[in-house]
């Protein structure tokens, strides 16, 4: 059984809403806890790394989520 558009869409929504969510609690916690140094340039490189990086497994996700139906 193929899902199709739509079902993948939805499937792939709920993943990405709680899979962000996660990972910015994840990424808060790490700055918080004392591991990032009290440097202004380290942490602005933190956050800019860390918004990044989660668009590279997003990607694939956006990708099966908008790929055709196979007839």
């Amino acid at each position: 059984m193929r899902l199709g558009i739509r079902t993948r869409k939805l499937i792939g929504t709920i993943i990405l809403l709680i899979g962000l969510t996660l990972y910015s609690f994840l990424i808060m916690t790490i700055a918080v806890s004392g591991h990032l140094p009290e440097h202004g340039l380290v942490q602005f490189l933190y956050y800019i790394t860390a918004g990044v990086i989660w668009a590279f497994p997003a990607k694939y996700l956006i990708v099966w989520m908008v790929r055709p139906d196979e007839a």
